[in-house]
């Protein structure tokens, strides 16, 4: 070994063995935290449990040094998909809680909600016109993906009752949820010349016609009792039947939707 080289592994064993009690205190700590602490815990623990001041960069290198890296909880990939999602497209909340609108198939509310069927999850997707309460569109599936929210357009769409209705210049609001901001939705509405808007982040006031309306779904029928998916379908089909044309409503003039909807066109 050259006269050099002895030096220089000197001097590292020197500073080895000057850190190598800190670092059994550091390791300690470390150990205890079942070796989820990053330098910042191990900081506070020092001081805390052991009455130890150490600087931080000082336990950094410690840690550095002897390989003591922090487990790190792994990054949620739902999370990761939704804000990519959210990401591609957020709207403005146009509709701004004017709720009490007069004019048919101007102003569309829709959303998502879940329901059971043999203690098995179901999902439906609904389309409301907010001046009448009518129920123009819906759908229901076992998976909550994007097939769920483009069905229910293609329903309202193809709606006989709006076979002379202009779609475009039509509102449809809707939360910031991850079907809603996906582009494959949005395309879909632009094609149909209608206007998104989306109630603010985390205020579901802001879409409560549609909230309102589950509300009611889920205190009217009992769905929990379904043994099939064919029996809960059949089961929402009746109830969007009676909730459009038999459900009379104090706030419609005591009419149901559909009467109160031919009422407003007439006036």
């Amino acid at each position: 070994m050259s006269k050099s080289g002895y030096y220089q592994w000197l001097k590292t064993s020197d500073e080895q063995d000057k850190d190598y009690e800190d670092y059994l205190v550091v390791k300690e700590v470390f150990d205890y935290g079942k070796g989820k602490l990053g330098h910042r815990a191990v900081c506070m623990n020092l001081k805390s449990d052991k009455g130890i001041i150490m600087n931080h960069k000082k336990v950094i290198r410690i840690m550095n040094k002897y390989g003591l890296v922090a487990k790190i909880r792994k990054a949620n990939p739902y999370k990761q998909i939704s804000k990519k999602t959210k990401e591609h497209r957020t709207f403005e909340n146009k509709l701004d809680r004017k709720f009490a609108q007069e004019t048919p198939y101007k102003f569309f509310s829709t959303d998502i909600t879940y329901t059971f069927f043999n203690n098995r999850p179901a999902y439906l997707s609904v389309i409301k016109d907010i001046a009448s309460g009518e129920v123009v569109a819906w759908e229901l599936s076992r998976r909550i993906d994007m097939d769920l929210v483009m069905n229910t357009l293609e329903k309202m769409k193809n709606n006989p009752n709006l076979s002379t209705v202009s779609f475009e210049d039509i509102l449809i609001h809707s939360d910031q949820g991850f079907h809603y901001t996906n582009p494959l939705y949005i395309n879909l509405v632009k094609d149909l010349n209608m206007i998104q808007s989306m109630s603010r982040k985390g205020n579901c006031i802001d879409n409560a016609p549609i909230e309102s309306f589950f509300g009611h779904l889920k205190d009217d029928i009992d769905y929990k009792d379904c043994k099939t998916f064919e029996e809960l379908r059949y089961l929402i089909d009746r109830y969007m039947n009676y909730y459009n044309f038999q459900r009379y409503q104090w706030g419609l003039n005591k009419m149901t939707p559909v009467q109160y909807r031919d009422h407003l066109l007439a006036k």
